[in-house]
C-alpha cells in the first residue's frame, strides 16, 4: 500500500521540475536559504515537530558561529507537508523553483522521503535526510541521496536481536514472539529484520499482522496477541500507533515478558507523558542518539536544545535532524560551494569521507546507505537509558523484560 501511494506521488514530480542549473545562490552576504518540508501536522506530526526543532537549533548555532560559508548566515525555509505524499512533492518543487533555496534538507519518514528525494534528484540537488531508512530508497541508483543515521531500517534492530539471542541465557530468552506491524516502509523492514534473527535462533513466530494507520483496530490486535500468549511483542510502529498499541495491550490486560517497539519510545518526554511513566519500565528500542554521548558537539547541542525548547529529554528526531544539517555543513565547507550545478561535488565528497556528528561518525556506501550500527535504548525508572553497545551505555543495568508498574 505505501509503495503504491509513493509511486503515485513520484509521478507528480516531473511537472514541477525544470530548474536545471545554476540556482540562486544569491549575492555575497545574503543569507543562504535552506529548504525543507516537514510533517508538522497529520500522523507524523510529533517526530516532524521534533525534526523542525533540530533544524532550528542548527540554524541558531551555525549563525552564532559566523555562518555556513564565506561568513554568510543561513535561513531555514520550512513548509508543512501535512504528512501527505502529494503535498511534499509540491513543497519541494516550490522550495526549489519559487523560493529559490540554495540547499535542501530532508523530511521525516521513508514514506515522505521517497517522493521528496526524487524531486531533489531530478533537480540535481544534494538531499540528506534525517529519518528515512527504508531499504527501497537506496535501490534506485540515486546520486544525491544520503541517510544521516547509522543504518537502514532492516538493520536497525540487529544489535538488540543479536544480544537477545547470544548474551541472554537460553532459559531466560523468550520462546515465542508476536509482530504487530504498521504498514510503513520503515516499520516493516525493521520488524522483519528482527524476526529473521530471532527465528534463526529458534524463537517461534506465533503472530504477524500488518495494520494501517487509518484503521489500525489496535484493541482487536492486542486481544489477538494476548490469545497467542507470546513471550515477546515486537511492535513496528511510529508515534501515534505506538502509543495506541501500548494502551491497547494494557486495556487487554496483557503484559508480555518482553516488549520492543520502534520510533515511539525514542520521543522522550512525549512518550512518557502519553503512556505514563510507570508503563515505560523495561521497554526496549533502537535509537540513534544519546544526550549523554560525548560525541563531538553533542554537549553543546543538548544545551542549546534545552535552552530553546526546555524539557528533560532531547527527542531522537531532533538530534537526527541536527546531525543531518551537520552532514550538509561538512560537505559544503569541504567543497567550498553551494552552487546548484556543483552539488554533485558535495555528494561525491560524502561518498568518499566520514563525517563526525553528534550521533557519532557517519559514512556511506555508493548508494547513500549508512554503514554503522544503532544504539539500543531501554526505559528505566522513567528515564531513557542506552544499554548497548557497552562502550556507549549510560547504565550497566539491563532490565530483563517489560516491567510496567
Amino acid at each position: 500500500r505505501w509503495l503504491v501511494l509513493a509511486l503515485m506521488a513520484v509521478g507528480l514530480v516531473a511537472a514541477g521540475c525544470g530548474d536545471d542549473g545554476g540556482g540562486a545562490a544569491g549575492e555575497d552576504g545574503e543569507p543562504i536559504k535552506i529548504g525543507a518540508s516537514l510533517p508538522l501536522t497529520g500522523e507524523f506530526s510529533e517526530p516532524g515537530k521534533a525534526a523542525q526543532q533540530g533544524y532550528k537549533v542548527w540554524e541558531a548555532m551555525i549563525n552564532e558561529q559566523g555562518g555556513l560559508i564565506d561568513g554568510r548566515r543561513v535561513q531555514m525555509v520550512i513548509k508543512d507537508d501535512q504528512s501527505n505524499q502529494n503535498t511534499i512533492v509540491s513543497d519541494y518543487n516550490a522550495l526549489i523553483s519559487r523560493d529559490q533555496v540554495d540547499l535542501l534538507l530532508g523530511t521525516f519518514s521513508s514514506l515522505l522521503n521517497l517522493p521528496a528525494s526524487t524531486v531533489a534528484e531530478r533537480n540535481r540537488m544534494l538531499y540528506v535526510e534525517p529519518a528515512g531508512g527504508a531499504p527501497e530508497l537506496f535501490d534506485r541508483g540515486y546520486k544525491y541521496l544520503f541517510f544521516a543515521q547509522q543504518a537502514t531500517a532492516d538493520k536497525q534492530g540487529d544489535v538488540w536481536a543479536n544480544w537477545l539471542t547470544t548474551d541472554v541465557p537460553e532459559n531466560e530468552r523468550p520462546k515465542t514472539a508476536a509482530y504487530p506491524t504498521l504498514d510503513d516502509p520503515f516499520a516493516q523492514p525493521t520488524s522483519e529484520g528482527i524476526e529473521k534473527i530471532l527465528s534463526g535462533a529458534g524463537i517461534e513466530t506465533v503472530y504477524r499482522k500488518t495494520y494501517t494507520i487509518d484503521n489500525p483496530n489496535l484493541d482487536a490486535i492486542a486481544n489477538a496477541v494476548k490469545a497467542t500468549g507470546a513471550d515477546l511483542v515486537v511492535n513496528g510502529a511510529t508515534f501515534e500507533d505506538g502509543v495506541g498499541m501500548v494502551r491497547a495491550l494494557r486495556k487487554a490486560g496483557y503484559t508480555p515478558e518482553w516488549f520492543y517497539q520502534t520510533t515511539a519510545p525514542s520521543l522522550g518526554d512525549q512518550y512518557r507523558k502519553a503512556i505514563g511513566e510507570g508503563t515505560t519500565e523495561g521497554v526496549f528500542y533502537a535509537v540513534s542518539h544519546s544526550k549523554e554521548a560525548k560525541t563531538p558537539g553533542n554537549p553543546e547541542f543538548v544545551a542549546k536544545y534545552q535552552e530553546m525548547y526546555g524539557g528533560t529529554e532531547v527527542p531522537e528526531d531532533a538530534a537526527d535532524a541536527y546531525a543531518t544539517a551537520e552532514v550538509l555543513t561538512a560537505a559544503v565547507k569541504a567543497v567550498g560551494t553551494i552552487e546548484r550545478d556543483r552539488q554533485i561535488e558535495l555528494a561525491d565528497w560524502l561518498r568518499e569521507n566520514q563525517v563526525d556528528t553528534i550521533l557519532g561518525p557517519l559514512s556511506w556506501d555508493d548508494q547513500g546507505r549508512p554503514e554503522g550500527e544503532f544504539l539500543v535504548g531501554q526505559w528505566q525508572s522513567g528515564v531513557p537509558e542506552i544499554v548497548l553497545p557497552d562502550e556507549a551505555a549510560t547504565t550497566e543495568k539491563i532490565i530483563p523484560g517489560w516491567r510496567p508498574q
